[in-house]
């Protein structure tokens, strides 16, 4: 299994990281991205099967990534890893097609939580 991370922070990448393996995903294949931006072009190129992606980053934040996912056809699983979690956040999250909103702070239940009833 494939899952790109996208985060403008190296260090949450590698916290990401971190708690997937606590949460027994450590066996999937990593692909890390900066920005939204690169996040899209590796979408395209890497083709993973899933897509965790931060909210807020440079170039081209998390929301907009999601849309042009979905407006280029992909309908790769995404979720969101954030430090916001507003309502109203996850209301437009899960309207544009995301599986799931993971609020900071997070342990590696959250993630198997979120991610155990779609990646078994």
């Amino acid at each position: 299994m494939r899952v790109l991370v996208a985060d403008d922070s190296r260090v949450m990448r590698q916290i990401v990281l971190r708690t997937l393996r606590q949460a027994g995903f450590g066996d999937w294949d990593v692909v890390q991205a900066g920005d939204g931006a690169e996040a899209l072009a590796l979408t395209r190129s890497e083709k993973p099967d899933l897509v965790l992606s931060d909210w807020n980053m440079p170039e081209m934040n998390g929301i907009d990534f999601l849309r042009a996912l979905r407006a280029g056809g992909s309908s790769v699983p995404f979720g969101f890893v954030t430090s916001e979690g507003s309502p109203q956040m996850r209301e437009l999250a899960e309207s544009e097609g995301a599986l799931f909103l993971i609020a900071k702070p997070f342990d590696a239940g959250t993630f198997e939580s979120a991610l155990r009833p779609h990646f078994r």
